[in-house]
């Protein structure tokens, strides 16, 4: 009776393990989801900043752009400030 006991026990310890790894990756998932959705916001809320003009030539200029017929200058060796 004992051995059939154990046998019985032996087979839920298989399903019970598959269970609680499940279970634990699930929870990295969920983790892994809502960081990507803070990702997500963040970005949709860029484009949108971007859609407006003014922004738009802001971050041109923050990365070296000029205007057609416009002249650029970089300027070097400038003190640093307090």
């Amino acid at each position: 009776m004992l051995v059939v006991l154990l046998g019985i026990l032996g087979l839920y310890v298989g399903p019970a393990r598959s269970y609680w790894a499940t279970w634990h990756e699930a929870g990295h998932r969920r983790a892994e989801v809502a960081a990507l959705r803070r990702e997500n916001a963040r970005l949709l809320a860029r484009r949108a900043r971007l859609r407006d003009a003014a922004s738009l030539e802001r971050e041109a200029r923050r990365m070296g752009m000029v205007r057609p017929g416009e002249r650029s200058y970089v300027l070097e060796h400038l003190p640093k400030g307090p």
